[in-house]
């Protein structure tokens, strides 16, 4: 290569390398700001509730005056619609993903369903929020309760968690399927005791995802009726007697964290805004929690695990 093309080319590959840390320190500064604004508004939000949070906080039921309100009803009303989300979203999702990823024959209709799922995954909440309201609560009956609400965030999870759990199906390599296949086993026995393992965690992430994100969901709760203020508790799903379980709190009326701070902050006394900042921190800790348990249950499901 004769002199001034080297000279060329060696100014182009640094000219590309200049770009290209350019471009690394933009990003890393954008990711850097996000971060600090992000803590910031949490830390003041924390220090500014902070001396609301205390134990009758969360045992004293909403009340119009600020002092005595709390978040019982609240913080149950989030956890039992999360659960029937859970149990609704999760199971669903992932069997959905499996089937599509490993089952279904690659042509047009996968790929429609496929478009479909993906799209499904960026429409607004509120639009959920309008379809339960015409499908769960007028068509099926189930009213404005705990089920409904439940159904409705799992139908807006669903498809990040069908997303995710075909991304990490395709991540796991193939000569782990072939050579299950290769020892005898069966496509299912394949799936199940080979590949899910592997790609458990990653089906994780997307799981809470989507739970971080209905965790914290207010328009489609909204729009199927759930109430702003509520001074009473669901039947428990416990009895004394046989056959000591009751699915009666699934027809309860409920409101949720996100629903209950909005009433607070739209109230004009600012101790009203103190008690909302104070749930908007219990909200976040939730949302940790949901995040650790499920970052625990990767660990011990990776654990003995070796590629």
């Amino acid at each position: 290569m004769s002199q001034p093309n080297l000279t060329k080319l060696r100014a182009n590959i640094n000219r590309r390398k200049l770009i290209n840390t350019m471009f690394a320190f933009v990003g890393l500064m954008v990711i850097a700001t996000a971060t600090i604004i992000l803590l910031t508004l949490t830390i003041k939000m924390a220090i500014q509730g902070a001396e609301k949070i205390t134990p009758e906080f969360f045992t004293s039921f909403p009340s119009r005056r600020a002092a005595r309100a709390g978040i019982l009803s609240a913080w149950v009303g989030t956890c039992l619609v999360m659960l029937v989300t859970a149990f609704a979203a999760i199971p669903l999702g992932v069997a959905s993903g499996i089937y599509l990823e490993e089952y279904a024959k690659k042509n047009w209709i996968a790929d429609l369903i496929e478009i479909n799922v993906t799209n499904l995954a960026g429409v607004p909440s509120i639009i959920y929020g309008l379809l339960a309201l015409g499908l769960f609560v007028y068509e099926l009956g189930l009213g404005q309760s705990i089920l409904t609400a439940g159904l409705t965030l799992a139908l807006l999870i669903l498809p990040v968690v069908i997303v995710t759990t075909r991304e990490s199906l395709k991540a796991i390599p193939s000569s782990l399927r072939e050579a299950a296949y290769a020892l005898g086993a069966s496509k299912w026995q394949t799936i199940w005791d080979h590949i899910l393992p592997y790609s458990f965690g990653s089906i994780l992430t997307g799981v809470i995802i989507g739970l971080s994100r209905a965790i914290g969901q207010t328009a489609p709760i909204i729009t199927i009726g759930a109430l702003t203020f509520i001074a009473f508790l669901p039947k428990s799903p416990f009895t004394e007697d046989f056959p000591f379980v009751s699915f009666e709190w699934l027809q309860a009326p409920f409101t949720v964290m996100p629903i209950q701070m909005f009433n607070w902050v739209s109230r004009p006394q600012a101790a009203f805004e103190i008690n909302a900042a104070a749930a908007g921190t219990v909200l976040i800790f939730m949302t940790l929690g949901i995040n650790a348990i499920a970052i625990f249950l990767r660990y011990q499901l990776r654990k003995g695990i070796k590629w």
